[in-house]
């Protein structure tokens, strides 16, 4: 019996048809246990592998301690560590900002946004109260069409790429701004949903790069200028990097490269933990969610054995010079997919460092095609989106070579 029969027992396998060999797969190449196939993986997890696979095969010592750090799942959250002192120091040096030091973990990029909005909503109560007004108003979330932040209890009310994420499920009606009909379409009607609700927005939130959407690129200019209407009507600021942040765009969170000052980031996938991170004007309320305990806590704190394998994973970005080699090898890669743009075979290539995408006709079909006849993984997204996703340490030969399959699979 194979193991999709097996785990369909009990599952539903909807998934990819093949089965990773962990032993065998390698960095940026996939093996296929059912026959020893080598897949390049453009994929990565939903872009949740910073490294691949196997990334530490040459450090032996740094595998026994993730295996003896692995048999124990310690109460984060209460019970601390070397282990997680090393990882704090280590986020703050490689991914810190030194205006949003409070710093979060949880298992997760759902919880990860939840916990951003719990530390808005405590904010907005008690900013409100501080200025005389009734600490019961703070309860809204002004956020984007075509977004994606999870399929949490809060979460599932700001998610609206698809409806079968989120039909059927309760949601909170809280106000949309539409970027579809463009970006001063949008600012207008988050002009008048920050009137229509005076001192109830808690916050605004956005992706920096809309990425289940379809990869759709807002522009630094829109962002900022949300950013100052928060400060105008006394709103947090939160910026969505769970899918966009940890060196992907060729900086260390898609914020800092659009100019932006979030007071709270919410992170995850290639972060291998959860989290938040906040500052800036989080502090102007001296009793925020980070300064009373156990306003936002959870038992874990953030896997222990995640949080291991991430410190090692960010030592690694850091010495090998990732984020500057995701900026320069997503230089080329965009630049590839104009020239075939330019020829026709899609159309809209768009990226910042080794996040890209483009728009084809056929896309569950060159999806399909490219996975079976050319062993190459991709991703696909809303509105006939593909999306590439290699890993941040992909060769430039690698590349190469996910470029050619790319021109063969779109081929007719």
């Amino acid at each position: 019996m194979t193991v999709h029969e097996r785990l369909s027992r009990h599952l539903l396998v909807d998934g990819l048809p093949v089965v990773l060999d962990l032993a065998r797969s390698s960095g940026s190449w996939l093996v296929d246990a059912r026959d020893g196939r080598r897949l390049l993986d453009f994929f990565t997890s939903y872009a949740s592998s910073p490294l691949g696979f196997n990334p530490f095969d040459d450090d032996p010592a740094f595998l026994a301690r993730l295996g003896r750090v692995a048999a124990n799942k310690p109460s984060n959250s209460d019970l601390y560590t070397e282990e997680l002192a090393a990882f704090t120091e280590t986020f703050a040096r490689v991914l810190g900002d030194p205006e949003l030091p409070h710093l979060f973990l949880v298992e997760g990029g759902s919880a990860a946004v939840e916990n951003a909005l719990k530390v808005a909503f405590d904010w907005k109560s008690r900013w409100n109260e501080a200025n005389g007004r009734h600490p019961g108003l703070g309860t809204q979330v002004l956020h984007l069409t075509r977004a994606f932040h999870g399929r949490g209890g809060y979460t599932l009310s700001l998610t609206n790429t698809e409806p079968i994420k989120t039909d059927r499920f309760p949601k909170f009606g809280w106000p949309r701004v539409d970027t579809a009909q463009g970006e001063d379409h949008a600012l207008a009607q988050a002009e008048e949903a920050f009137r229509k609700y005076p001192h109830d927005i808690a916050c605004f939130i956005a992706e920096p790069i809309q990425c289940e959407g379809g990869d759709i690129h807002l522009t630094p200019e829109f962002l900022r200028a949300m950013q100052t209407m928060c400060h105008r009507y006394e709103a947090l600021f939160v910026v969505d990097e769970v899918q966009t942040g940890v060196g992907v765009t060729g900086a260390p969170w898609a914020y800092r490269a659009l100019g932006l000052q979030p007071d709270v980031v919410a992170f995850a996938k290639k972060m291998q933990v959860g989290g938040v991170m906040a500052g800036r004007r989080v502090d102007l309320v001296p009793d925020n969610v980070f300064r009373v305990s156990g306003r936002i806590s959870s038992t874990w704190g953030g896997n222990l054995t995640d949080i291991v394998r991430s410190t090692r994973i960010m030592q690694i970005i850091e010495r090998d010079g990732l984020m500057e080699h995701a900026a320069v090898l997503g230089d080329k890669l965009l630049g590839a997919l104009r020239e075939l743009e330019a020829e026709g075979l899609l159309r809209a290539a768009r990226g910042r460092g080794l996040l890209a995408a483009f728009d084809v006709d056929d896309r569950d079909a060159v999806v399909t095609r490219l996975r079976e006849r050319e062993s190459l993984l991709v991703l696909p997204a809303s509105e006939g989106t593909v999306r590439l996703r290699p890993p941040l340490n992909v060769t430039p030969e690698e590349i190469e070579v996910g470029l050619s399959r790319l021109r063969r699979g779109l081929a007719p």
